[in-house]
């Protein structure tokens, strides 16, 4: 595929550097602390410079086409972008972060107790060094706009900065439209919006939680398909928008599980999307049969390939969930990647590098085996 989302795909965070991560770790101190303003660490940017220009490496050795930088400046996949905007704070809150052995994780939730304004770019002195050290397709990941709201609701956000709501996801848009803008015009084409908050609400405990709130599910995902459309509208053109959708990667932990069925045929036709990243590496993510509801003119990237686990998958079992899938998306609209990134936290998932390579470079082989040559 010349255009993305490529045959072989990759979520966007990698696995950092011993060294990266043991330098991050003495200078930010407690990692459940309240945080505000940036977590960016001046004292990191020449070992961050140093480290994603050999993971940009590694993915074009292994045949990658779409290339990030691992998201190597960040702390997690979505608190650093969070704190950029004004009056914002990340609150840790009681555990809903779960492994397979029920053992729990501290739930990062943004605060917002100031109107937000718009800014200057915040990825986009990340996204031109990126664009600077490869020849390929650089690829910019973000967070959802949702993510400002799933974990905390309408307490996060300040009823004195914002009394009505609405006015809040308007100015939500106006930040991302912005930022949409600013990497365009760096020469930005392909862009990654990553969210749980669609997966959350695939799973009845979770449901549950959020109506004990106060929250209407059914209405939230209505708030949370225009919350995206709204950051979307007057996006620049060229761009490709891809949506990752995750049900929770946190050092090997999840936060939600359950099929798409609950929300497949108003967000797969809603969302003004050009390709979704779904989440099928395990039992939790169901069946294929909500893929009914996608559209012909969008791309599915299926994630069958686990970040959260060491063993490698079985390539001709990989090979035949595609063929799977094919009875609901045709296998021209599909490709194929990990379900999410192996560290969405910069502490990373319970994978080595080996394990990381061996993954990365399975989807290669089955991309081309599948869909032929890659170059």
């Amino acid at each position: 595929m010349i255009n993305p989302p490529f045959r072989a795909e990759h979520v966007g965070s990698l696995l950092r550097p011993k060294a990266l991560l043991e330098a991050r770790e003495q200078l930010q101190g407690d990692v459940y602390s309240e945080y505000k303003g940036s977590l960016a660490i001046n004292e990191l940017k020449d070992l961050e410079d140093q480290c994603i220009t050999g993971i940009i490496k590694m993915q074009e050795d292994i045949g990658l086409h779409g290339i990030t930088d691992g998201e190597f400046r960040r702390r997690s996949w979505f608190q650093d972008f969070m704190l950029e905007m004004n009056g914002a704070s990340i609150r840790f809150v009681e555990g809903t972060f779960v492994d397979g052995k029920g053992h729990k994780l501290p739930t990062p939730t943004p605060h917002f107790d100031e109107k937000l304004q718009p800014r200057s770019g915040i990825t986009t002195e990340a996204f031109t060094f990126l664009a600077s050290k490869t020849s390929r397709t650089a690829k910019a990941t973000i967070p959802s706009p949702n993510m400002a709201h799933v974990f905390g609701g309408r307490a996060a956000i300040s009823e004195t900065a914002y009394p009505d709501l609405e006015e809040f996801w308007e100015d939500l848009a106006l930040v991302y439209r912005q930022e949409l803008v600013h990497l365009a015009e760096l020469g930005c084409r392909y862009v990654q919006v990553d969210d749980c908050a669609f997966t959350m609400l695939l799973d009845d405990d979770v449901r549950g939680r959020l109506e004990e709130r106060g929250d209407d599910t059914e209405q939230l995902l209505d708030t949370y398909i225009r919350a995206i459309n709204l950051a979307l509208q007057d996006r620049p053109e060229g761009m490709v928008i891809a949506t990752h959708l995750c049900r929770g990667n946190n050092r090997g932990h999840w936060l939600a599980s359950g099929g798409y069925d609950v929300v497949a045929e108003k967000l797969f036709n809603q969302l003004q999307v050009d390709a979704f990243f779904l989440e099928y590496d395990s039992s939790r993510a169901g069946t294929f049969e909500p893929l009914r509801f996608m559209p012909r003119d969008k791309t599915v990237v299926l994630g069958l390939i686990s970040s959260k686990v060491p063993d490698l998958e079985n390539s001709n079992e990989v090979k035949q969930r595609i063929q799977d899938a094919s009875k609901y998306v045709p296998v021209e609209n599909l490709c194929l990647s990990p379900q999410c990134g192996f560290a969405s936290v910069f502490q990373g998932n319970p994978v080595t590098d080996a394990h990381q390579r061996a993954k990365l470079s399975l989807i290669v082989d089955v991309a081309n085996d599948v869909w032929g040559g890659l170059e």
